[in-house]
């Protein structure tokens, strides 16, 4: 397929699975692929210092976003940052603290929007590093951007961190929905222009994470997962009518039906508590899904490995399936495991 984004001619595989076709094998990227478990990941960072420091490097977060193309035969590279830089640039302040993770201040749940200084010109490293990827980038291999959604955004936002059961931003949501729909407007306007920049700047396609969206009840999840989810969909079509969306609603489980229908997303990550024979019966016929092997299966390797992928291939084998993990490869993973999964899916490694 004709990549129509930047109207060239040229194949990609992983772009043309997220627009309706079908491959064989299908192709792969991983979630954290740029990341801890690579030692050359592990050796960058201890010359550059902190993560958030990184992220704002372009020349760093480009070679970050690399490496593992270099390692391994994958469709997609996937830019290295993090969700938080869009709060980052709507002026809470972002610091990582090192075996505790994102600390956001002032909290919302203590503050107000108002308080916030807005700093968009935040994003313009993000952008660099995307042009720097897209001019070392092999032409065939798929160039994914991404942001929060904005409910997982807002968790953060509200409790100043990452939360277990994301109560603080709930509990907002119940008692000020004012307040608390105010900040996921806010969210969807900074989320909506920072995937422009990153279109602009030269990815192919870009992915919604909302790694929270499983903590809401139902009514909760449609107002504020598929609502704001739509309205960041319709506005990138708008905008942008070539971009390739892909919706990652983490933990959504017997909603994914619904979110797949009502949000206009192209196609669908499956996290790894989704049964794929489920997913293909439940969700609209051909549309792409993306996942979902156990993270933890990729750490145990040899046989459960094998059988974890053979399950998903088969189940998954009359659908546009990019294949990936359910979430994120973890620090541990070998990497003799990850080159089994490459030689499971026969590309090699």
């Amino acid at each position: 397929m004709a990549d129509q984004t930047s109207g060239s001619a040229i194949d990609k595989p992983l772009l043309a699975v997220l627009r309706g076709e079908r491959r064989d094998p299908p192709p792969v990227w991983m979630m954290r692929q740029a990341g801890r478990y690579l030692p050359e990941y592990r050796a960058l960072r201890a010359e550059k210092g902190g993560f958030l420091d990184m992220v704002y490097d372009p020349a760093a977060a480009a070679e970050i976003t690399l490496q593992p193309l270099r390692r391994y035969p994958l469709d997609a590279a996937i830019l290295f940052s993090d969700i938080l830089i869009v709060p980052h640039a709507l002026g809470q302040e972002l610091t990582f603290v090192a075996g505790e993770g994102p600390r956001l201040a002032p909290p919302l749940a203590q503050a107000e929007m108002t308080a916030f200084s807005p700093r968009p010109e935040r994003f313009e490293a993000i952008y660099e590093t995307v042009r720097q990827v897209k001019a070392q980038l092999a032409p065939q291999t798929t160039f994914l951007g991404f942001a929060g959604s904005p409910w997982t955004v807002a968790t953060y936002m509200v409790a100043g961190e990452g939360s277990r059961e994301q109560a603080d931003a709930r509990t907002l949501a119940y008692l000020d929905p004012g307040k608390f729909g105010a900040i996921i407007a806010a969210i969807e306007e900074a989320t909506v222009t920072y995937l422009v920049g990153q279109a602009d700047a030269g990815v192919d396609a870009v992915q919604l994470f909302d790694s929270w969206s499983g903590s809401l009840a139902p009514a909760e999840f449609e107002r504020w997962v598929i609502a704001p989810t739509a309205r960041i969909v319709s506005k990138l079509r708008a905008l942008r009518p070539g971009l390739t969306i892909i919706g990652f609603p983490k933990g959504a489980g017997g909603k994914l039906p619904a979110y797949a229908r009502e949000t206009g997303v192209d196609a669908l990550g499956l996290d790894e508590t989704v049964d794929p024979l489920w997913a293909h019966a439940s969700l609209p016929a051909g549309m792409p899904v993306q996942g979902n092997l156990d993270p933890l299966a990729l750490i145990a390797g040899g046989e459960a490995l094998e059988k974890a992928v053979r399950r998903i291939l088969s189940a998954l084998e009359e659908r546009p399936h990019v294949f990936n993990l359910g979430h994120g490869i973890q620090q541990t993973t070998p990497l003799e495991h990850v080159e089994q999964l490459f030689r499971l899916l026969g590309k090699g490694a």
